[in-house]
């Protein structure tokens, strides 16, 4: 096996968004040892889920879907950089992930949230759904306004924000590497 591929998500598609500035701090911490692709649901663009078929039989009709598919089979581990709305997780990130299933099963994901008190609501609720596709769920760090992050998207982490992130890494790496019917 070579390396293990990581693609991380960025989940918010709104115009006012930080979202990227979050990923710009997990980016700036991916282990070497991980190749890694950046998917941007706003550049995504997935309508809202227009699949004539279930996600559970792969037989997709439209080319959005089919490359969000191919890109999600290329990769080993995932992580989610997500915000918190109304204590939940946004309507983009629930559509992506119900526009595919069976790329799901088995795979290592990781949520980063950020929002008031560190996306926690959102990482729960989101974290029912993503076991329920049989992903292979490893905790993330919350980011929190006012505390290790500002309303413009500035991270100021700290150790354990830092810790929380490696060990996430950690696990994404032990996950991907275990062996998978991928």
């Amino acid at each position: 096996m070579g390396r293990p591929r990581l693609s991380v998500v960025i989940a918010s598609t709104r115009p006012t968004r930080i979202g990227h500035h979050v990923a710009d701090w997990v980016l700036a911490r991916v282990p070497d040892d991980l190749d890694v692709t950046v998917h941007d649901l706003r550049e995504l663009d997935l309508p809202f889920l227009d699949e004539p078929g279930q996600p559970a039989d792969g037989n997709y009709a439209h080319e959005h879907t089919r490359r969000w598919s191919a890109a999600m089979l290329a990769t080993d581990a995932l992580v989610l950089v997500m915000p918190e709305y109304n204590r939940g997780y946004n309507a983009a990130l629930k559509n992506a992930v119900d526009y595919l299933y069976a790329e799901w099963e088995g795979l290592p994901v990781a949520c980063v949230g950020y929002g008031w008190h560190g996306a926690s609501y959102a990482k729960s609720a989101l974290r029912q759904t993503l076991e329920r596709v049989k992903m292979v769920v490893v905790d993330g760090p919350g980011l929190s306004f006012d505390d290790t992050l500002t309303l413009d998207g500035v991270v100021g982490a700290g150790p354990e924000e830092e810790a929380a992130l490696a060990t996430m890494f950690d696990g994404l790496l032990a996950a991907a590497r275990a062996p998978l019917d991928r």
